[in-house]
């Protein structure tokens, strides 16, 4: 049961990185693209070996708060077919971010994995780095200190996308990222490892190709045992993730998307 809920997870997780990379310059991330925009949606299917086990989603949309415009960003994961019949999960994840400049305003988890439930809130304050985080279902809250240039786990995906200069990035530089999950920190690290031409269901595509570390000796292989490819566009969509997990493998493919900025390319043979 516990794959089920480590699928859905993988297939949030699969895009979130709010980087800073290793011996690289500040301006590195003084950037503003325009990779994304009111109205993406970018949907994902998950297979646990020959079969279809989930639904994961991305949209974006600009709301009015306060007289300003931001955006709020949602990924949902569910289980599907037979899988949901053993093991139901119901997953969201929001964040509220600036539109100018990518940093969560405050995120929400609400979360249904099997009978595991978890519900809760953070505003967070980065002038002084403080999270304040509010556990919905029993009402606790409490200040928690972050570490810098923290982002939640979805704003971390339109952080690479609008800020980060990802063309300085050489093979084989390392990525540092500091995610606040679950009431805490995560220091967590990806590999870059090159370009890579992509088979899809789109066709063949230009993608950088990127290695997750993750926790060995429980789950995974090793610390290798995810590997991630995000287009090599101006969009910066991931469109596959793989992890190598102790009995088989998980893999989430971008399946549908639209209301995309730029031009989805395509290589031609």
């Amino acid at each position: 049961m516990k794959k089920f809920r480590l699928i859905i997870r993988i297939s949030i997780f699969l895009i979130t990185f709010s980087l800073r990379v290793n011996s690289q310059e500040e301006n590195l991330y003084n950037n503003n693209y325009n990779s994304f925009a009111d109205g993406e949606l970018l949907e994902y299917k998950l297979k646990y070996g020959f079969f279809n086990t989930s639904y994961a989603s991305l949209s974006l949309n600009e709301i009015n708060q306060n007289g300003k415009k931001i955006y709020k960003a949602s990924a949902i994961g569910r289980t599907t077919g037979m899988a949901r019949l053993f093991f139901k999960v119901e997953d969201l994840y929001e964040s509220y971010f600036e539109k100018d400049f990518v940093r969560p305003i405050k995120s929400i988890r609400d979360i249904y994995e099997g009978g595991y439930i978890r519900n809760s809130e953070t505003t967070f304050d980065h002038t002084n780095n403080i999270g304040y985080f509010k556990n919905i279902l029993n009402g606790n809250e409490r200040e928690i200190k972050l570490l810098d240039d923290i982002q939640d786990l979805v704003s971390t995906f339109y952080f690479l996308r609008k800020h980060l200069d990802i063309r300085q990035l050489k093979p084989n530089d390392y990525i540092f990222v500091n995610i606040f999950f679950s009431a805490e920190n995560y220091p967590f690290k990806m590999k870059y490892l090159g370009k890579e031409i992509l088979k899809t269901k789109f066709g063949l595509v230009e993608c950088m190709k990127f290695i997750p570390f993750m926790e060995s000796g429980r789950v995974f292989r090793d610390n290798e045992g995810i590997s991630l490819w995000v287009t090599n566009d101006e969009n910066r969509i991931p469109i596959k993730v793989k992890a190598n997990l102790r009995v088989g493998s998980i893999t989430a493919d971008l399946f549908r998307f639209r209301g995309i900025l730029n031009p989805f390319n395509i290589v031609v043979e």
